[in-house]
């Protein structure tokens, strides 16, 4: 009896030791591909559902879809805390994963149902039917809930894909990590789902209808949810370590009690390593001299212990717990640099697509590339680019620079901030080309007649976008996941959402902003681009991104890594100085 006792326990020992690793991949990433494909699968081509089946303008319309992209990617901040306070990431993407199924059902019932829609124009017509005020409420409701969903899938995704790569089944770093980037293949599969939706979906949604074209996102995201529940005996789960913002709070109020104490030497600052362990479990943060006003609120004074001996952490903070705070404090110059990014590719998913629609899109005489699909371009480039990079540049660029990626994150990440004010640069001249070409063929006033002028010449300027992006999007991604403490992971990638909720708002406020200034003087943004001057708008974006991008080399010439400290087998403790190339171990000093 003892020997089965000793014979069961050890095969729950090895079960809990197989858990994680490459074998969850396929549940993982067939679920955010789904949820991708959805998600693209209405949101590429939602321009032409506003302005051709609501009969929306078309302001109105980019405003709709900037504020629904900025709300979408505020919630994951919410989800990432709500992860990391109490729910865990398993459970938080399951619940977001439901009410975005809740919401492309909604969307798929106002296509389907005529009396949740306006009904169509007139031949020939310039005036017609709004949506009612129902039928808007509608529209709204389903974004909402569509947005509620990505709040809980988008900021835990990526944090517990990699997880089950760099965890084991305690939570402790696997001796033997992967040689290539989780990051590298989780976007490779994002931009797949991207080009697929941008083909076939639009496609669809084009020629067929919009019942279908939403109908089969819909189906998709119900096949993401099976996937992703059918690999739950098999993840690494991290238990959640309490409400980060709550720590947050309590190092800023400890610090400010204590605003008056003089900080005495690093070695005198309160540490408590079992107080600590669950939020550190691979490896405590160490003491930097950074932002050192915080460090008073590790000062031990009188009346911060209990009679147990545990301290009262509005009074008291450990170390770790101060860094915690320093880390993310220090993160945020440079990921406040990043949101004019989402603002400057907006205009992608709006101003390009309907620029689209006003060319030659003729590839034969039967078939005709709707305008949505031009973002396939910046899809294959960014793929191809992936690649390339994952593949190719990165043992060329090893070879000079000796750094295991090549270039760090934040080098990634400036490439792609170059490339995309290039891109948009790119973008100002082509307007202004098929502005000529209309006026050459007497159409100023014919916003509806086609430019004798190639869809392909859109091209470049989706192409370098996708380039920017595979550098930009990834860089930023493991800069925040490498240097946000590892219980603020969730909320970490919920930064890199937020930047783009950001960005979408700041979008909005833009072109608002432009629309109405430019009214008495000619309107630059208006319903017939032919007589507007998106051009100039294109430049105005070109010229804040060469504001943005000195700000941003002035952040990286001032920012300072985060030190790690870690166990190791001979029980000696290293500092590693964790540089953003995904190893952590570019510096290291053996302390005794």
């Amino acid at each position: 009896m003892a020997e089965e006792g000793r014979s069961e326990e050890t095969d729950a020992v090895e079960r809990k030791k197989q858990k994680g690793g490459f074998r969850t991949m396929p549940f993982i990433l067939a679920n955010d591909f789904c949820d991708r494909l959805a998600n693209v699968g209405f949101s590429s081509n939602l321009i032409s559902y506003l302005t051709l089946q609501l009969h929306l303008p078309l302001v109105e319309a980019s405003n709709i879809i900037t504020n629904f992209n900025g709300t979408a990617n505020l919630t994951p901040l919410i989800g990432g805390l709500v992860a990391d306070s109490f729910a865990g990431r398993f459970w938080t993407i399951t619940s977001g994963s439901v009410f975005y199924q809740l919401g492309m059902v909604f969307l798929t019932l106002s296509a389907v149902i005529p009396s949740l829609s306006p009904p169509p124009c007139a031949k020939n017509a310039t005036d017609c039917q709004r949506p009612s005020s129902s039928q808007i409420a509608v529209l709204y409701l389903a974004l909402l809930c569509t947005s509620i969903g990505t709040g809980g899938t988008r900021p835990c995704i990526m944090a517990f894909g990699a997880d089950q790569l760099e965890l084991d089944a305690h939570g402790r770093p696997r001796d033997a990590k992967p040689r290539w980037s989780f990051f590298n293949i989780y976007f490779f599969g994002i931009e797949l789902a991207k080009l697929t939706a941008a083909t076939a979906v639009v496609y669809v949604q084009e020629n067929v209808g919009w019942g279908w074209g939403l109908g089969i996102p819909t189906i998709t995201m119900l096949a993401a949810v099976v996937a992703f529940v059918s690999g739950y005996s098999l993840y690494v789960r991290m238990p959640p370590g309490g409400s980060p913002l709550v720590r947050l709070a309590q190092v800023t109020t400890a610090a400010f009690r204590k605003r008056k104490a003089v900080v005495p030497d690093p070695s005198l600052l309160y540490q408590d390593k079992e107080l600590d362990a669950g939020i550190s479990t691979a490896g405590r943060l160490l003491h930097t001299d950074q932002l050192k006003f915080l460090d008073k609120a590790a000062i031990a004074t009188a009346g911060d212990m209990l009679p147990s001996g545990e301290p009262r952490l509005w009074r008291l903070s450990t170390v770790h717990r101060v860094e915690e705070l320093k880390s993310i404090m220090r993160m945020l110059p440079i990921w406040a640099a990043t949101i004019l990014l989402v603002t400057s590719g907006s205009h992608n998913s709006s101003f390009a697509i309907q620029q689209a629609r006003t060319m030659d899109r003729d590839i034969t005489p039967r078939f005709r590339i709707p305008p949505a699909s031009m973002l396939i371009f910046t899809n294959i480039t960014m793929l191809l680019t992936l690649t390339f990079y994952d593949r190719v540049l990165v043992r060329v660029l090893r070879r000079r620079t000796g750094h295991p990626t090549g270039i760090t994150h934040l080098q990634r990440t400036g490439v792609g901030m170059t490339l995309a004010m290039v891109a948009n640069a790119v973008a100002a001249v082509v307007e202004r080309r098929r502005k000529a070409v209309a006026a050459a063929n007497g159409l100023l006033d014919a916003p509806k007649a086609t430019v004798p002028m190639s869809v392909f010449w859109l091209v470049p300027q989706y192409a370098i976008h996708g380039v920017a992006d595979a550098f930009m999007d990834v860089g930023r991604m493991e800069f925040l996941y490498d240097q946000a403490p590892e219980s603020l992971r969730s909320t970490a990638a919920a930064l890199y959402w937020l930047t783009n909720s950001m960005g979408s708002y700041l979008g909005t406020l833009l072109v608002t902003v432009v629309h109405d200034k430019t009214r008495r003087s000619g309107q630059w943004l208006q319903d017939n681009l032919n007589r507007g001057k998106l051009d100039s708008y294109y430049w105005l974006v070109v010229a804040l991104q060469v504001l943005n991008l000195v700000y941003y080399f002035v952040c990286v010439k001032y920012y300072t890594f985060k030190p790690l400290e870690t166990t190791g087998d001979d029980k000696e403790v290293e500092l590693d100085h964790v540089n953003g190339n995904g190893d952590g171990d570019t510096k290291k000093d053996v302390l005794r």
